[in-house]
């Protein structure tokens, strides 16, 4: 089943991100079986201010230990995460 996880950081983390962003990409590429899609939201200016994965995971609570696991999670740079399933409707420019 796939799952979407959105993450917002915390105001003023800028530094915290990218302290921990090698961590963070080495982390998400052991699980590059279960990452569909995925990338940085960005603010206004353009600058990475949360971010959004689509996994696949056999549960909720899958994905969930998949956001916690997370070296940016762990660090305390999300202000809110959210885990929800997710129905991919559209996929490279068509429908599913």
């Amino acid at each position: 089943m796939l799952f979407a996880i959105i993450n917002t950081d915390r105001p003023a983390s800028l530094d915290l991100r990218m302290a921990t962003r090698t961590e963070h990409l080495a982390y998400l590429d052991s699980k590059m079986g279960t990452i569909i899609n995925g990338g940085a939201m960005l603010d206004t200016e353009g600058k990475p201010a949360g971010s959004l994965l689509i996994v696949e995971a056999e549960t909720i609570e899958d994905a969930r230990a998949l956001a916690a696991g997370d070296p940016y999670a762990k660090a305390g740079l999300f202000e809110g995460s959210v885990v929800r399933p997710f129905r991919q409707v559209y996929v490279n420019g068509g429908r599913a």
